[in-house]
Formats: structure tokens, C-alpha cells, sequence
């Protein structure tokens, strides 16, 4: 009895951890389907991150992301944004420990390729803005590759065969009740 308590307990840890590590991870989730443009500003007034949500705002910008499967996440003052909606607290510190950056002071912007390649196209504390021609330049150069990936796609549960002899209409025998076990 001990041994299938504890057996039982290491397959809970091991799958409870990793459904964990699994259910916070905001770019693993657009991997093969998007292509993630990560802003890190200091604040929300860093010129960076307000002229690119000034450019959103124009529809042939719009259009571009669109075109490119471009996903804006911004983080500001430790708060997170997806698209402009708020993320969760938990799901913003996955987001940077997802990336994997050093400390710095400045504004970082980096795209996340569909195949999770991440490009850095700004880590400065110039304060420049950054131009959405620029970004849509650096997905157009990707390597090919990059662009052939696609989302895995969802296995779907085979149908049960049906047995061959048992007859409509007619129900079958239950079964015998289970053994008890011998420890």
C-alpha cells in the first residue's frame, strides 16, 4: 500500500508542476501561430511603447500586423498587455522569465518568431520610438523556414470500433466486479 501512495504522489508533483509551468506561458501559446513583438518599457510614457500604440491606432499599420500575425504584448511598470487587454499578474512575470533578459534600464522590443526564435530589435535607453516599418522589415527578412511553420495541429480522438458481436437492441453482459489487490 505504501508503494502505490507514494508512486502516486511523485505522479502528481510531476504533472501538477508542468500542467503549472504549461498553463502561464503566454508566447509558448502563440508559438506557431503568431509572431509575438514583445515591448519592456520602464514606464508607460517611454516613447517607445506610446508611439508604437500611436501607430496602432493608424489602419494601414493595422493591416500590416494583421498581414504578419503580428501580437503586441507590452509590459509597463510591471504591468502586462496582450493586444491592449491586461494580463494577469502571473502571467506577465512568465512572460519575462519566458524571455530570458538581463537587467537593463532601457526599452527593449523583441519579436518572437512563429518557430520561437526571438530577434531583439531594440534594448537602448535612447528613448527613440520605433518605427513600424522597421518591425515589419525584420519579419519580412525571417528566414524562410520561419515562415513554413505552422501550429501543430490537435490530435483528434480515433472513434471507438464497435465489437462485431454484440447485436443492436441487446445489452451486453456487465462485467465481473475487479479482484481485490494483494499487497
Amino acid at each position: 500500500m505504501l508503494v502505490r501512495s507514494l508512486t502516486l504522489a511523485i505522479l502528481l508533483a510531476a504533472t501538477g508542476t508542468s500542467y503549472a509551468a504549461d498553463s502561464d506561458a503566454p508566447l509558448a501559446k502563440e508559438l506557431g501561430k503568431a509572431r509575438p513583438l514583445v515591448v519592456i518599457a520602464p514606464s508607460s510614457a517611454d516613447p517607445t511603447l506610446r508611439g508604437l500604440n500611436d501607430a496602432l491606432k493608424d489602419p494601414a499599420t493595422q493591416a500590416g500586423f494583421k498581414e504578419r500575425s503580428l501580437i503586441l504584448f507590452s509590459v509597463a511598470n510591471m504591468m502586462g498587455k496582450r493586444e491592449d487587454k491586461n494580463l494577469e499578474q502571473q502571467t506577465t512575470m512568465a512572460l519575462i522569465r519566458e524571455l530570458k533578459l538581463g537587467a537593463s534600464k532601457g526599452t527593449k522590443v523583441i519579436l518572437v518568431g512563429k518557430d520561437g526564435e526571438r530577434h531583439v530589435l531594440k534594448d537602448d535607453e535612447t528613448g527613440e520610438k520605433i518605427d513600424p516599418q522597421a518591425i515589419f522589415k525584420a519579419v519580412d527578412e525571417l528566414p524562410a523556414t520561419e515562415k513554413a511553420v505552422t501550429a501543430p495541429e490537435p490530435v483528434a480522438a480515433a472513434p471507438e470500433p464497435k465489437p462485431k458481436d454484440s447485436k443492436p437492441g441487446k445489452p451486453a453482459k456487465p462485467a465481473a466486479p475487479p479482484k481485490p489487490l494483494d499487497d
